[in-house]
């Protein structure tokens, strides 16, 4: 599977076993193995040795990244030495606010990076950081950028739609992967599918998540559907060069690249 192709992206504590041996029933496309915030600061280690024995065994045909504390941290060296070391397909950064971070890391680990953005500079700097050398991808990190830019925990998300298009912008203009961020309210399941929705509309390849049980729904609200599917089918075989008339509307070339995207996107995800 392609990074773009993923629709499910789940954080779990490197530090919690049982967590890791679940995800691999899970139909998740990409785990993410968390050394930053879900790992206490005394367990730091004993984290970092389970997500590299973790990524040793191997999560099927799961993408697979490391998320590692940021520079100026304790940790920060040593988890940079374990993600070249391992298997992780990706290393997920934190707080990316420079193309310096994602460089420095990335010519360590030698493994492509997906920069989380979480505050008001890195929406600012994320045109240069998406086109930097390293990046592989964007996260958006909805808590911490709600609380640098002020916007009240009670509030929806209005108050982010411009930094939201901002790094979906960027990611497109460099040809990249963006993901939304996680929804926090784990009983509230008509409100993760609304956002979900939203942000399948705005135009996030998929989204991150935090509990096992917001799986099936982004797989679903982020995944193509059969209908659509069958339908570029359609299309890709009765094309045959520049506008033309299709079941009812006008279409050309672009409709047809569209049509052979969402196919692919089908494929890799097993429709």
């Amino acid at each position: 599977m392609l990074l773009r192709h993923a629709r499910s992206l789940l954080f779990l504590p490197a530090s919690n076993a049982r967590a890791i041996a679940k995800v691999r029933t899970l139909p998740c496309d990409l785990v993410i193995l968390d050394l930053e915030d879900a790992v206490p600061d005394d367990r730091k280690e004993e984290a970092r040795a389970g997500a590299l024995e973790a990524l040793a065994e191997g999560f099927g045909r799961r993408l697979t990244a490391l998320r590692i504390n940021v520079e100026g941290t304790p940790w920060h060296g040593a988890e940079m030495i374990a993600a070249k070391q391992s298997a992780a397909d990706y290393v997920v950064l934190p707080k990316v606010e420079s193309t310096k971070q994602v460089k420095d890391v990335f010519s360590v680990t030698q493994k492509p990076v997906i920069a989380m953005i979480e505050s008001a500079r890195g929406v600012l700097a994320v045109p240069q950081i998406a086109a930097g050398e390293g990046t592989a991808a964007l996260f958006m990190g909805t808590n911490d950028l709600r609380q640098d830019i002020g916007i009240p925990a009670s509030a929806d998300r209005e108050g982010l739609t411009l930094s939201l298009q901002a790094v979906i912008l960027a990611a497109r203009a460099a040809g990249i992967a963006v993901f939304d961020g996680v929804f926090n309210r784990l009983d509230d399941e008509a409100g993760f599918e609304a956002e979900c929705m939203a942000g399948h509309r705005l135009g996030f390849d998929g989204k991150t998540l935090i509990h096992p049980s917001q799986v099936p729904v982004a797989n679903q609200v982020f995944g193509p559907d059969a209908q659509a599917v069958a339908d570029a089918r359609r299309l890709i075989e009765a094309a045959t060069g520049g506008a033309e008339r299709f079941e009812g509307r006008m279409v050309e070339s672009m409709h047809v690249e569209e049509a052979r995207a969402l196919i692919a996107r089908a494929d890799a995800v097993g429709m």
